[in-house]
């Protein structure tokens, strides 16, 4: 209708000036909504990453025109992941049953959002019960990475990530519990930030599995860049969201720290001896580490231990201490397993079975061992000792960190995406991104570099630290990447998402 309208020029403004540019009231709403929704259905064309369009964002831009322009997010179209509830909308998981439910109101962030100006305008896919960094289910489909129809464009917020990561969103909000934002981000060359568990409302949003506390899970925003992040993070963390849902903790976003510029102390890991990276892996920490040392700040080697025990023993067996049978449940009457056949079988195995099993399998492969050992069913007793045990580890690598004298953390991310299925096989790759919801600590994603040609040669002799079936298969999973986005993890301690975000922009613009 407005031929004169340049959405190449709308779609290509970073969204703090987009922002700036609504409120000042140099560019209507409905020219960016349109631009955006038109953008939108290309990239869903494409990707299959929308399962629904948010009919009232059309009458909210409507509104917008005539409201004063207030709010931090005024006018701004945002992309919602399936699982945060939306009024009128389901929130479906990517499970039959949950078809024909909506959500009777918003989340607490979506509420806060619109609050705050935003419009909130489709919802994303994701793969079924969220549990893998796939995406794909039975009621809409497999989701592609856009920039290699061939490649996951990771999960569960993989809806998301295509999206922004494509172009058709400026601003999505998904949710993490063992690399959730983090691999979506890094598998479609995004930013992203996973907070502290609690430091953003979870109220109206949608688990995996339902109750556990061992593994946090959170509420987070993708975007282009990490300034888009921070301006979220400004927004969501208002007197909004404190007095809608009193449970979090009134923290407003800190300036001073995310704006200071002294030069900061880096504890930095190349691998984490169980997952081994891939050569763009680890090139990715190895050159961002000397750009930061370039640029003054302190590089210390940070050496992990044990990190098989955490994912075995409390990311396993914390999200199925109840042996899996609530999982189990949440898929009674559906027809597709998935990536989770497997799991979903062991889940299901009795106990007796599940123990002969991890017998058999320890000498030939003992990760697969260790996982079947780890989805017992547990007393209370074995529950309580085992949060208390999560606890210690938190405090001993708090303590470590503290130790060396740390402000954050540099670590390697899984990447380049990969392969479409490659995810269901693939569980134990998300040891880089499970540590931290283990942990607690808030967890930013930056791309920094693309798969080369020597990348991809020295691949061949990639071996893994197992050897086994896994290790074999992940080899295949990396393999064809080149020229895809590697990004690395910035890591800080709990409550500290400005500091994240700061060492997130320096790793940024170096």
């Amino acid at each position: 209708q407005h031929p004169s309208v340049n959405v190449v020029s709308i779609l290509s403004l970073p969204l703090p000036e987009l922002s700036r540019k609504l409120r000042d009231g140099s560019l209507p709403p409905d020219h960016v909504f349109y631009a955006y929704v038109g953008k939108a259905l290309q990239i869903a064309t494409e990707t299959n990453c929308i399962t629904e369009f948010l009919q009232e964002s059309e009458t909210q831009v409507r509104k917008a025109k005539l409201m004063e322009k207030e709010g931090l997010l005024y006018g701004v179209p945002v992309s919602i992941k399936d699982s945060i509830d939306c009024q009128g909308h389901d929130s479906t998981l990517g499970f039959i049953k949950n078809l024909n439910k909506p959500a009777a109101e918003d989340s607490v962030v979506v509420q806060v959002l619109k609050r705050q100006g935003a419009i909130p305008f489709v919802k994303t896919n994701v793969p079924q019960s969220l549990i893998s960094y796939d995406c794909k289910n039975l009621i809409f489909g497999q989701t592609c990475n856009p920039l290699l129809y061939t490649r996951t464009p990771g999960g569960s917020s993989g809806g998301e990530g295509a999206l922004v990561g494509g172009g058709g969103s400026i601003l999505g909000i998904g949710t993490d519990v063992g690399g959730s934002l983090r691999f979506p981000a890094a598998f479609c060359g995004i930013c992203a930030i996973k907070p502290t568990g609690n430091r953003l409302s979870k109220r109206g949003i949608m688990a995996g599995v339902v109750g556990q506390k061992a593994v946090a899970a959170a509420v987070g925003p993708l975007a282009k860049n990490v300034e888009s992040l921070a301006l979220c993070l400004r927004a969501l963390l208002s007197e909004d969201m404190f007095s809608l849902d009193s449970t979090v903790p009134p923290l407003p976003f800190n300036e001073e720290v995310y704006s200071s510029t002294k030069p900061l102390r880096i504890g930095y890991y190349e691998t984490d001896f169980f997952t081994m990276p891939s050569p763009a892996m680890r090139r990715a920490v190895r050159e961002t580490k000397q750009l930061l040392e370039e640029a003054g700040h302190t590089l210390v080697p940070f050496e992990l231990t044990n990190v098989d025990y955490v994912i075995f023993n409390y990311c396993v067996r914390g999200m199925f201490a109840d042996g899996g049978s609530s999982f189990v449940r949440k898929f009674k009457g559906e027809m597709e397993k998935g990536g989770m056949g497997l799991f979903f079988w062991l889940a299901k195995a009795p106990h007796w079975l599940k123990t002969l099993l991890s017998w058999i399998a320890k000498p030939f492969v003992p990760r697969f061992s260790s996982i079947i050992r780890s989805m017992k069913e547990n007393t209370v007793d074995e529950v309580w000792s085992l949060h208390n045990e999560i606890e210690d580890f938190c405090h001993q690598f708090i303590a470590q960190w503290k130790k060396l004298n740390l402000d954050v953390m540099l670590c390697p991310m899984l990447g380049p995406a990969l392969g479409i299925g490659y995810p269901a096989k693939l569980s134990v790759a998300v040891s880089y991104t499970m540590l931290y919801n283990a942990l607690d600590f808030p967890a930013g994603v930056v791309p920094v570099t693309l798969v080369t040609d020597e990348d991809e040669e020295e691949l061949k002799g990639y071996k893994g630290y197992y050897q086994d079936w896994w290790d074999r298969t992940l080899a295949k999973a990396f393999r064809g990447g080149v020229g895809m986005p590697v990004a690395v993890q910035c890591v800080a301690l709990p409550w500290q998402e400005e500091l994240c975000l700061r060492f997130m922009k320096e790793v940024e613009t170096l």
